[in-house]
């Protein structure tokens, strides 16, 4: 009896070049969060080399645990594992908010642990529970996720140092301009795999086009060595903050409702229905995954929704082919030299192409708003209102002054206060009493063939 598509072994270099493939749609996925955090605590470029480095690292492992699988861990489906975008936000309130930099990692990876640790246990009971976050809840959530990154974009764009007398300056711009028309034109004029890869794409020429400027520095790759390894606790042991492991917890809900959607979704793809075994499979791996990664310097763990895409177009199924994608992962976290390829691109570059990689997670989020529902006034309203409340740290970074550093880590969030609010009104308008209809609470992810690229 021949084997299900997802769980074929192909040659050699198919297997190979696939993989490849596969890591090449989310490479800027995963290093956008740790450069952004990294920036934040005032990292060296050594550190933020071997943040980086970490992170794809960690994501190798946590795409083993999801692909190959042990026990009861892992959806056995083509899932890539990285850094989830919904923890960037939190965790950089969380550095706000240390009166040490130094101590600012170390509280992050303490309420990763926490927060993976408890999403670990929480799995079997989450895979029955999702009902509870249809795609009003998800899509207003990944709408603050993009949202909330976009002002990084445009950090970016106007150069490395704010206090820099030509930080916002028109070359800098121009820079980021020109990189995102090319990220632009690569996406509607090419195909195939190098359209799927068209901001990586355009990174690299970017930073071509800084070069004749200055604006390229490569020391950082001449430093760096070929060979290492991501020390444990590198920055220091975790230290566990109340508050921010709450803010985590949070955000680790986030991630393990749209791990359900993207599971739900690839399942429908790959002609391999996840039922709520598979389900709860997968979210103990993210969960795992996730409290083991703070132990290499890593940050939280989720699907790569953008990898999904990517099943669907190619239809290469083979759950082995994003394995081997993980050991690419693997290998480039052992090879400092890689990793800091990242930091050679001028921060305008990361800007222009983060408009495209940050607006897109917006965008899939509204794409799921429009599944929602939105002609009963009902949801209307919790979007608005959760909407509304995620956005206020974005327009108004203060607006919280009065309050309790410890609970600023949570209120200077859009996407905690956003997702709490959204899941309180969804439960007051369309779970209790006379406000329940019972199309409102069918499967909450009935949108799941839509792709988000929310991580």
């Amino acid at each position: 009896m021949a084997a299900h598509p997802v769980d074929e072994k192909l040659p050699a270099l198919k297997m190979a070049t696939s993989g490849l493939q596969h890591v090449a749609a989310m490479y800027a996925g995963v290093v956008a969060p740790p450069l952004i955090v990294g920036a934040a605590v005032g990292l060296s470029t050594t550190d933020l080399t071997f943040l980086t480095g970490a992170c794809l690292f960690t994501a190798g492992l946590a795409t083993f645990l999801q692909t190959l699988g042990i026990w009861k861990i892992g959806a056995r489906l083509p899932f890539v594992n990285g850094v989830t975008f919904a923890g960037v936000a939190p965790m950089t309130a969380i550095v706000a908010s240390s009166h040490d930099k130094s101590d600012a990692l170390p509280v992050i990876f303490g309420a990763v642990i926490v927060a993976g640790l408890l999403g670990f246990l929480a799995a079997p009971f989450f895979s029955r529970a999702v009902r509870f976050f249809p795609p009003v809840v998800t899509g207003s959530v990944i709408t603050l996720i993009g949202v909330s990154l976009l002002p990084v974009a445009f950090g970016w764009a106007q150069g490395p140092d704010p206090k820099a007398g030509d930080y916002g300056s028109a070359a800098h711009l121009t820079l980021a301009a020109v990189t995102l028309v090319l990220v632009l034109l690569l996406r509607r004029f090419t195909r195939g795999f190098v359209k799927q890869i068209a901001v990586l794409l355009g990174l690299i020429a970017g930073t071509l086009v800084a070069i004749p400027f200055g604006a390229t520095d490569f020391g950082p790759v001449a430093d760096a060595d070929v060979v290492g390894f991501p020390t444990p606790f590198h920055f220091g042991a975790p230290q566990f903050q109340l508050a921010a492991v709450l803010s985590l917890c949070v955000v680790m809900v986030v991630s393990m409702t749209e791990s359900t959607a993207d599971m739900l979704a690839l399942g429908e793809i790959v002609e391999r229905p996840a039922d709520e075994r598979t389900i709860a499979a997968g979210l103990r791996a993210d969960t795992l995954g996730s409290a083991l990664s703070p132990l290499f310097n890593g940050f939280m763990c989720s699907a790569f929704a953008q990898n999904i895409g990517l099943v669907a177009m190619t239809r290469i199924r083979s759950r082995y082919v994003v394995a081997t994608g993980g050991g690419f992962l693997v290998l480039m976290g052992l090879c400092p030299m890689a990793a800091s390829l990242i930091a050679v691109v001028p921060r305008p570059v990361l800007g222009g192409a983060g408009v495209v990689l940050f607006g897109s997670v917006a965008a899939s989020g509204i794409q799921t708003l429009v599944r929602a529902g939105l002609d009963r006034d009902n949801n209307v309203l919790i979007v608005a209102v959760s909407l509304a409340v995620g956005i206020v740290p974005i327009t108004e970074p203060d607006f919280y002054h009065a309050f309790p550093e410890t609970a600023r880590i949570v209120l200077d969030s859009g996407i905690s206060t956003g997702c709490l609010t959204a899941v309180l009104l969804n439960l007051l308008f369309n779970h209790i009493g006379k406000g329940r209809e019972a199309h409102d609470v069918t499967h909450p992810m009935e949108a799941g063939e839509e792709i988000a690229v929310a991580h």
